[in-house]
């Protein structure tokens, strides 16, 4: 039975449909236990909205089925959302459909850039994106790493980049007339996982975020827990032994200063594997063969994984999956981060089955962008269509 405990019938039906679409709103309502009468005034509203659309049977010429057909209801194929994701290097910038599968997407480096300069950039670029789709998108996703608050719609602190404080969704509504839902991008994978990703993550999951910003996040029954404050996942200075990294808390050893990807790629210059600090020469170095290359990023990998196996035991998820890009381009970095976790770990030793990497490798940021709004969208989609403003892009 498929259970949603937020945004009700609205949220239980499209999420049936999402699943196991096309499919009979009588299904629909032997699947979740909602009564017919309220399936088919939910999914009426819900196609009403643009979300859902009937597929309507085809009969075969001299069949003799009797009575009203069962018309299939699946997921609409037109409306998306924008997706909106801050780097440390770059603002990406994508088109997301309601399966969570990328339409369209760009790029644009900012460093050093205001955030009320790099807002006007990701506008122009959704612009391009949206010519001609403008009257189809439903709403803009923002995400970044560090600490965000969806509920103000505010980037706390990302020290990288210095978005302290900044009001992103009253920025971007202000600019776009879209209504924004802003949030971490990894509370955004998670959802993605749960909504699109890997199936047993709707039960329980913890995704771990490892790139310039590392940090987490953690989920039960498809709902990301956010804390008070929305400050939970803030893993980036849990310590890391026999490191002697500084950190920007005044600290020494700290996860994100120690084994995050710009640490990392310095590491290389340093050593003569790479000329330039930059990840994707790096992982290029070792797809290639390079092998000091590839003990880097392996030795990195059972340095997270070490660290890995104090939250498995801490939340115990269902599985465990870790957003890094070396996981996906060489085998070997999978299996160091089980190989730390099952060291470190006291409960839990099946990490062959419960360590993964995540769903969406290659389209990491363009589906977190655009996973922050439609996990809002799933979770009340009645309600979030409601609230939607006139575009003006």
């Amino acid at each position: 039975m498929t259970t949603i405990r937020a945004g009700g019938s609205p949220a239980t039906v499209l999420r049936t449909v999402l699943d196991h679409g096309p499919i009979a709103r009588s299904t629909i309502a032997r699947l979740t236990g909602l009564s017919p009468a309220t399936v088919t005034t939910t999914s009426n509203r819900l196609i009403d909205r643009g979300l859902l659309r009937e597929r309507p049977t085809v009969v075969a010429v001299g069949s003799r089925r009797m009575g009203r057909p069962h018309v299939p209801i699946d997921i609409a194929d037109e409306p998306m959302v924008c997706g909106i994701h801050l780097s440390l290097t770059h603002i990406t910038v994508s088109l997301v459909d309601l399966r969570g599968r990328v339409i369209a997407t760009d790029r644009h480096a900012h460093r050093g850039q205001p955030p009320n300069t790099v807002l006007d950039v990701a506008v122009e670029l959704m612009t391009e994106l949206t010519a001609d789709r403008a009257s189809r998108v439903l709403g803009i996703g923002f995400a970044v790493g560090g600490w965000v608050d969806p509920d103000r719609g505010i980037v706390v602190e990302h020290p990288l980049t210095c978005w302290n404080g900044v009001a992103v969704r009253e920025l971007l509504e202000h600019r776009t007339g879209f209504d924004v839902h802003v949030d971490s991008h990894v509370r955004a994978l998670v959802d993605a996982e749960c909504l699109f990703g890997e199936p047993r993550a709707r039960r329980s999951v913890v995704q771990l975020f490892v790139g310039n910003v590392i940090d987490a996040a953690f989920a039960t029954d498809g709902l990301v827990h956010a804390g008070p404050g929305s400050a939970a996942g803030a893993v980036a200075h849990m310590p890391i032994e026999h490191s002697t990294e500084h950190c920007s808390c005044g600290r020494t050893g700290c996860f994100q200063a120690t084994l995050s990807e710009r640490v990392l790629v310095r590491d290389a210059v340093r050593r003569g594997i790479i000329e330039v600090p930059d990840f994707g020469v790096l992982l290029a170095a070792a797809e290639s063969g390079n092998p000091s290359a590839t003990q880097l990023l392996v030795d990195r990998s059972y340095r997270v994984g070490l660290v890995s196996g104090s939250l498995l035991d801490i939340l115990n998820p269902e599985v465990f999956i870790v957003c890094d890009p070396g996981m996906h381009v060489l085998p070997e970095c999978l299996d160091a981060v089980r190989a730390g976790v099952a060291e470190s770990s006291y409960g839990r030793r099946d990490v062959v089955d419960s360590v993964l990497p995540s769903s969406f490798h290659g389209r990491l940021l363009p589906v977190a962008g655009g996973a922050s709004m439609l996990g809002k969208l799933y979770r009340d989609p009645l309600e979030q269509l409601t609230g939607q403003l006139a575009p003006a892009l």
